[in-house]
C-alpha cells in the first residue's frame, strides 16, 4: 500500500468513522412531507402525541434517543424530552442518568466536575472559562462549533437539572488503534481496555461490512472494511457495558445520546446489552430524517429483513423532521475515490 493511499485513509476513513459521519450543518433545500414533526408508534403504525410519548418510555430502563448527529433540531428534540423525564420522575423521587456516545468512558470523571460544578450563576467569563477547559479536557477542540455546542447544551441541562452522566465509548486513540491495527493487531494491554460480549456471526459481518462500505463511499479494501468492522464491534460492546453500569449505580432510567446507526433494528447496541442483562427493559426512540424522495410511512416502518435476526422495526417510536441536507454525502470524496481506486493496495 502506497503513502498517498495511507493518507487518504488517515485523512478521509478514519474520521469519518470516529463521528459517525457528522458533518457540518448545510442549509437544505427544504422539502415538505406530510410525516415532519409526527411521532409513530411502530407496533401500532399510529400517532402519538409528546405527552404519550413520555409517559411510555418513562416506564424503561433504557432509554435510546436516537440521533444523526448534525441536526440540530433532533438536540432540541432531545432536550425536550429529558426535561419532560426528569420533570414526571421527580414525582416518584427518582433522576434519569445520560450517557453519551461522543465521549469515553474515561471522561466521565471531567463530565462530572462540570455536572457538580451547578448552576450558579457564573459571569460570562467564568462561563466561557469553564467551557474552554471542559472542551479541552474532552479533547474536542477538533470538532467544529456547531457540532461542540449541540453536546455541550445537553451537559448544561444535565448541569441544570443535576442529573449524573458519563462517557461510554472507548478513547479516541484506541478506537483509531483498532482501526489502524485490527482488533488482533493491538497489544494485551489494549485488549484489556475493550469489553467484549462475544456476540458476532458471519451474517452479522457481512450486513454490518456493506453498511460500512456504503457510509464511507466506497472507499477502502477488504482489509480496511475488516477493520472498520471490529472497531464497530469494539465500540457497541463497550458502550453496552458502560450503560449496564450505569443502569447498575443508578435510581432512574439511563437516557442514552447516541448515533442512530447504534441501535437501529434493535442491534448494535442493543442487542449487546440485552445479552449482558437479558432483564433491562430497552426502548429506542428513533429521531428520524425524512428520505431524500417521498416515502410512505409504511417504508419506514419495515423491519429487518436478515437471516436468525428477528423482524424488528428500526425503533420503537419514529419522531420524523426535516433533513439537514439533500446533497449527495459522497459527492464531494468523488475525485479522491478515483484516486484511490487506481493506487495499487
Amino acid at each position: 500500500m502506497n503513502r498517498f493511499y495511507m493518507i487518504i485513509i488517515a485523512l478521509l476513513i478514519v474520521p469519518l468513522l470516529h463521528a459517525c459521519m457528522a458533518t457540518q450543518p448545510v442549509p437544505p433545500a427544504k422539502r415538505p412531507d406530510p410525516l415532519i414533526g409526527k411521532i409513530i408508534r411502530a407496533e401500532t403504525g399510529r400517532e402519538i402525541d409528546f405527552n404519550t410519548l413520555v409517559n411510555h418510555i418513562s416506564e424503561y430502563d433504557v432509554i435510546y434517543l436516537s440521533e444523526k448527529h448534525d441536526n440540530a433540531d433532533q438536540h432540541a428534540a432531545q432536550q425536550k424530552i429529558i426535561r419532560a423525564l426528569a420533570d414526571l420522575l421527580a414525582a416518584e423521587e427518582k433522576k434519569p442518568s445520560i450517557g453519551f456516545e461522543f465521549f469515553a468512558m474515561d471522561h466521565t470523571p471531567d463530565l462530572l466536575k462540570f455536572i457538580d460544578a451547578g448552576n450558579a450563576n457564573h459571569s460570562q467569563e467564568t462561563e466561557q472559562m469553564i467551557e474552554r477547559n471542559l472542551r479541552m479536557k474532552l479533547g474536542w477542540y477538533h470538532q467544529s462549533d456547531t457540532m461542540w455546542q449541540y453536546y455541550y447544551d445537553l451537559l448544561k441541562t444535565a448541569r441544570d437539572l443535576n442529573l449524573a452522566v458519563a462517557g461510554l465509548d472507548l478513547s479516541t486513540t484506541l478506537k483509531r488503534r483498532i482501526t489502524r491495527k485490527g482488533i488482533n493487531g493491538i497489544t494485551p494491554i489494549e485488549r484489556e481496555a475493550v469489553f467484549s460480549t462475544g456476540l458476532s456471526d458471519k451474517i452479522y459481518k457481512t450486513y454490518m461490512t456493506n453498511i460500512l462500505k456504503t457510509v464511507h463511499c466506497g472507499m477502502g479494501h477488504e482489509k480496511m472494511h475488516a477493520r472498520l468492522y471490529d472497531t464497530w464491534v469494539a465500540r457497541n460492546d463497550k458502550m453496552a457495558h458502560s450503560v449496564n453500569r450505569m443502569h447498575t449505580h443508578g435510581d432512574g432510567p439511563v437516557i442514552v445520546i447516541v448515533g442512530k446507526g447504534h441501535t437501529a433494528y434493535n442491534l448494535g447496541m442493543i442487542d449487546r446489552l440485552a445479552a449482558l442483562n437479558p432483564n433491562i427493559n430497552q426502548v429506542n426512540v428513533g429521531l428520524t430524517e425524512i428520505r431524500v424522495t417521498p416515502y410512505p410511512l409504511s417504508h419506514y416502518l419495515a423491519p429487518l429483513d436478515l437471516e436468525g435476526y428477528p423482524e424488528h422495526p428500526k425503533a420503537d417510536f419514529l419522531w420524523f423532521f426535516q433533513r439537514v441536507s439533500y446533497a449527495d454525502p459522497c459527492e464531494k470524496f468523488k475525485e479522491s475515490l478515483k484516486k484511490i481506486k487506481r493506487a495499487p493496495e
